[in-house]
């Protein structure tokens, strides 16, 4: 038995592809096929906005934090979850398999942490908190071909605060 979610969970991505599987997940108030830098959401309306796994796929970060800062309500949150950039510096593009098995590469930009925090900045956010993921154990028991990037960081989670608020 699905569970619809009490939030109002508005979702984003480029692809319908994507937004069918979100769909079928029925948490979501709504869905909309859209760029992160220019959604079409309302201006200063969600608590948080959570951007997951595609920063690497943007050749500038700035338009990104600005649409977050201008969905975002006062004092509401940013969260971004992202694919490490000293792992793609290692070599690793995100890519996946098609069904019939053929590798797919997708574009990926190595973004250094201080161009979030320069983006961020600019949009008027403030870091409240960051977390970085490594290869480790649990990683290489679902994944034991990664042995070799044992060790090196893979993901990052950054949580950003309207400065205004900070100040108040």
């Amino acid at each position: 038995m699905k569970r619809r979610s009490s939030a109002a969970i508005d979702g984003v991505d480029i692809t319908p592809e994507l937004l069918a599987i979100a769909q079928r997940k029925d948490v979501y108030r709504a869905l909309h096929v859209a760029d992160v830098a220019r959604t079409g959401l309302p201006a200063e309306t969600y608590d948080l906005c959570i951007h997951s796994l595609a920063d690497e796929h943007l050749a500038d970060l700035r338009p990104l934090y600005r649409e977050a800062a201008r969905v975002t309500r006062r004092g509401g949150l940013f969260v971004i979850v992202g694919f490490h950039p000293q792992f793609l510096m290692a070599g690793v593009p995100t890519h996946f398999d098609r069904a019939a098995g053929e590798p797919v590469t997708i574009r990926s930009y190595v973004h250094l942490f201080s161009d979030h925090v320069k983006a961020a900045h600019a949009a008027g956010w403030s870091l409240l908190e960051m977390e970085e993921g490594l290869v480790d154990e649990a990683w290489l028991r679902k994944k034991p071909k990664w042995d070799a990037y044992r060790g090196l960081p893979i993901s990052f989670a950054m949580v950003w605060q309207t400065r205004a608020m900070l100040r108040a």
